[in-house]
């Protein structure tokens, strides 16, 4: 089986609809990103990414720093050592205390307000990178979890921007950037910053040493639904998919994501009435749901139900120009075939 790998952010992701911040506006962001860097056990050095969300804080996630002889963090040349430490290591997100830093903390967004398609943005260190690399994307998923909302974007990462930054159009810190799937169409997600001001209130630590496993990482079984769910879409496991999501729909009802993964299922084994109906109470539960509305299109398209692309068309042409053409192209046809 596959395992989850750390990831961080690399390149530009393309995105036709993104009002992308300008470079200037990344470099400002810049100053309140910073180099996590760590002295290993074998000797060697290790590297992550922090965000500054207090004049003596930074986030990171434990990871980065679990279990190293020391961290401090680098920016401009200049090295910051912490006095002291506060870690929820299941969650995998540490907070590193400082004598009051010469950087500008972030302003927080809770995750409870964003929305599905919204643009975000990314900065972290990938590579190590001597400067914060951004990449941009849409926010595709927000899960419960723990007391917070773990928010999966298509902004890509890579190694060496764990602990960056997840931002919305107004620079607002919307997530700390963690952990993605495996695969060729990895999924991407952040922790949210409501844990981040959760942990503020917890005891000062000093030691890096842990035993604890983040919760991305325990085995298959024992993560959430929407973890399992990836590697059997991927694999194009349909039964295995429809297993989980059965599971998923049965723990939350009220939640679009598992109705959506479950139409997914049914699509891939042909069944395309129950494909229809659970990916159309996907879309009900949320109408910005892009992916529920693209896949009640490829249904309509193999029952050759043009009223129902014409009428899926305009609610997709407000999130997705492209694919509403996409939409439209298929409607031509199948009228054009009639």
């Amino acid at each position: 089986m596959k395992q989850w790998i750390l990831s961080g952010v690399i390149g530009l992701w393309s995105c036709h609809l993104c009002a992308q911040p300008s470079m200037v506006d990344t470099l400002q962001l810049g100053h309140s990103i910073v180099m996590v860097t760590t002295d290993l056990p074998d000797g060697s050095n290790g590297r992550g990414s922090g965000v500054v969300v207090s004049p003596q804080y930074v986030a990171t996630n434990c990871h980065v720093i679990a279990n190293s002889k020391g961290a401090n963090i680098a920016k401009f040349r200049d090295g910051y050592q912490p006095i002291a430490l506060k870690a929820n290591w299941r969650r995998d997100l540490c907070l590193l205390k400082f004598e009051p830093l010469p950087f500008k903390p972030l302003p927080m967004r809770d995750s409870s307000t964003l929305q599905y398609e919204e643009e975000v943005f990314s900065l972290g260190f990938p590579a190590a990178a001597p400067v914060p690399q951004p990449s941009y994307g849409n926010i595709k998923g927000i899960y419960h979890y723990d007391g917070g909302l773990i928010v999966r974007s298509n902004a890509s990462f890579a190694m060496g921007s764990s602990g960056g930054a997840l931002f919305d159009q107004a620079f607002n810190l919307i997530g700390l950037t963690t952990f993605k799937s495996p695969g060729q169409h990895a999924y991407y997600y952040s922790l949210p910053v409501e844990w981040i001001k959760e942990l503020m209130d917890a005891p000062e630590i000093t030691s890096l040493k842990t035993e604890d496993t983040p919760f991305w990482a325990l085995p298959l079984n024992e993560r959430p639904y929407f973890m399992q769910v990836v590697l059997p879409t991927q694999n194009q496991d349909w039964m295995s998919l429809q297993a989980i999501a059965k599971q998923w729909v049965k723990q939350e009802p009220q939640a679009a994501d598992p109705w959506y993964f479950l139409g997914l299922a049914e699509e891939g084994l042909q069944q395309w009435e129950a494909a229809k109906r659970d990916f159309s109470q996907a879309y009900a539960l949320n109408a910005r749901d892009l992916d529920a509305m693209l896949a009640l299109a490829r249904v309509a398209y193999v029952q050759k139900d043009v009223t129902a692309l014409e009428a899926l068309q305009a609610s997709v042409a407000a999130l997705n120009t492209e694919q509403a053409t996409h939409i439209g192209a298929q409607i031509q046809q199948l009228k054009g075939g009639s």
